[in-house]
């Protein structure tokens, strides 16, 4: 039997997102997320040693993430998302088989190795995967969905935790964690890729790198929405970490702080699903989103009640849809051939900026309370809403309507 053509793209975007969203499922799947600190501390290791190892894992990220976006430019996109996994692997296993300050450093070197493979990678195979199909325009839908499908093993990771913990210690929760990550880079090779990649050598490594950095100075758009990536997704990406501190704060019991977290995480993963739609909003709606959000969150950790934290999912959500729609907006507006060299260089700067958010929270959370700090960094969210509004006064733009650079 004929397939029609109509048939043909439906097939490959089923088969692209059915793997997508397996991969990214089990790809956040791991339950050592909300015991490391306490296996750290178990361990014998000081809240500096804590600290210092928190610190090797983002310098790992920010040092690796730009020429591991360059290399996906030149090499099979696929094989470094199955890499990824594998290294994380190796560092769990380290982890539990051999707990001291060594092996954890080891093992962030490894996961943050592992995170700078996939970011700008995924990516990259995932729009060229859907233009190819003719389905580019899905692609907000499709990663909306897939933030969903991380934030949902999140959930379920937190969940399933603290009774393999209690069943098995730390080393079925490692245990665990390492098969979660092998079924991960199983399921990556699985992914399409049609795309070709570039001869082999340095030489072309670089000029990729040059070249994307070419671009986003030349391109006044492009450069835009490098910029607009950070100034979205990395304040709140930074809050999260807070949230539980924040609700602790209320004066609520301890065993209910994390149902109340899992509340807030059960909202930005349902706010997720709502990607597609909100691709329509266009460049206004895009900053009425932003300054919806930020209301949201000024009011809902002002309010210091658990009624409040509703309007922290709330605005986390929002903040969400806005990071995704910044990720359109920026895949829309840069050449396939530096597509994850640029990606990666807009994460650069998210992990610059979250970090340097870090440090502005430790300084106001020394003598503020945690409901004041997250008022005062919901504004940075109104300026860029502000800037968005008077960038898209002139012409209320969606983020596909302009083209790519070529």
């Amino acid at each position: 039997m004929t397939l029609s053509p109509a048939r043909v793209p439906a097939t490959g975007v089923r088969r692209l997102t059915t793997t997508l969203y397996g991969y990214a499922f089990l790809d956040d799947l791991v339950l050592l997320y909300p015991v490391y600190a306490l296996l750290f501390a178990d361990t014998g290791l000081p809240l500096w040693q804590i600290s210092s190892l928190f610190a090797l894992w983002s310098v790992t990220a920010v040092v690796l993430e730009v020429p591991s976006g360059a290399w996906a430019d030149t090499v099979s996109r696929r094989r470094l998302l199955w890499i990824g996994p594998l290294l994380t692997a190796v560092g769990f296993t380290l982890w539990v088989s051999v707990p001291s300050y060594g092996a954890f450093a080891v093992g962030f070197i490894l996961w943050g190795a592992g995170g700078a493979l996939g970011s700008g990678a995924l990516e990259a195979l995932v729009y060229d995967e859907l233009e190819r199909l003719g389905s580019a325009e899905r692609y907000a839908r499709v990663m909306g969905r897939t933030r969903a499908a991380r934030l949902l093993a999140t959930v379920v990771a937190m969940g399933l935790a603290g009774p393999v913990l209690a069943l098995g210690g730390y080393e079925a929760v490692g245990a665990a964690s390492v098969l979660a990550c092998l079924l991960a880079a199983v399921t990556a090779t699985r992914l399409p890729e049609h795309r070709v990649p570039a001869e082999k050598g340095s030489t072309r490594w670089a000029a990729t790198l040059r070249a994307g950095a070419a671009e986003a100075r030349g391109d006044r758009a492009v450069r835009g929405a490098l910029l607009l990536v950070p100034a979205v997704a990395a304040v709140w990406g930074a809050l999260d970490e807070y949230v539980s501190l924040l609700i602790r704060d209320l004066g609520v019991a301890d065993a209910t702080v994390p149902y109340l977290v899992l509340l807030v995480w059960a909202i930005v993963t349902v706010g997720s699903l709502f990607a597609g739609p909100a691709e329509r909003l266009g460049t206004r709606g895009l900053a009425a989103l932003i300054a919806g959000a930020a209301l949201a969150l000024t009011v809902g950790a002002g309010a210091r009640t658990p009624a409040g934290i509703v309007l922290v999912g709330l605005a986390f959500a929002g903040f969400q849809l806005a990071e995704v729609l910044a990720d359109v907006r920026l895949q829309h507006r840069i050449d396939d051939a530096r597509r994850a060299t640029l990606t990666s260089v807009a994460s650069l700067g998210t992990e610059l900026v979250t970090v340097a958010v870090f440090g502005v929270y430790t300084l106001l959370g020394a003598s503020l309370a945690h409901s004041t700090v997250f008022v005062i960094l919901s504004v940075p969210y109104l300026v860029t809403a502000l800037v968005l509004g008077r960038a898209g006064g002139a012409r209320n733009e969606s983020p596909g309507d302009r083209p790519r650079t070529q």
